[in-house]
């Protein structure tokens, strides 16, 4: 049962992964405009953000395999962004993106990247926990405290 579940995700990941290169340039730049650019970005975040509040219902209601569907997507999503920030987006159409992120592109695209394999060692630990303690621990360490670190550094206050 379990190996016929850990197929279906590894299904996805290669899907969503062929998706996402398919989707995107070759040179790795988003052939899009600065407004869709900057839109697409927020409806990622917003997309994740509402996806996160899924994973961590079912996670917490020991609902694993519809948690881990979840945050696999979220994961990609993180490995997204990083394309939705080049230079010339930094203002406009109500961003909420401060300056440092482009100051600091470094550090920024490592917390995405961090934020996207956290998603994944999230899938493969909640289904080691035995109380709903421990899975709200074990996201809040994984999913919410990189939702914090990049609220707290990298957006505007709202």
């Amino acid at each position: 049962m379990i190996l016929k579940y850990n197929i279906i995700i590894l299904k996805y990941i290669f899907f969503i992964s062929i998706f996402v290169t398919l989707s995107l340039p070759a040179n790795s730049e988003l052939d899009l405009s600065v407004e869709e650019i900057i839109k697409g970005r927020k409806a990622l975040f917003s997309k994740n953000y509402r996806i996160a509040k899924k994973a961590n219902d079912f996670a917490i209601k020991g609902e694993f395999d519809e948690a881990k569907t979840l945050m696999i997507e979220m994961s990609e999503n993180y490995k997204t962004l990083i394309k939705y920030f080049p230079e010339n987006t930094k203002e406009g159409f109500k961003t909420q993106a401060l300056p440092i992120i482009w100051e600091n592109k470094d550090e920024f695209n490592a917390l995405m990247t961090k934020s996207s394999n956290d998603m994944i060692q999230l899938t493969k630990i909640i289904e080691t926990s035995d109380d709903v303690k421990d899975v709200r621990s074990v996201l809040g360490k994984f999913m919410w405290s990189n939702c914090k670190a990049c609220h707290s550094k990298f957006r505007a206050p709202h």
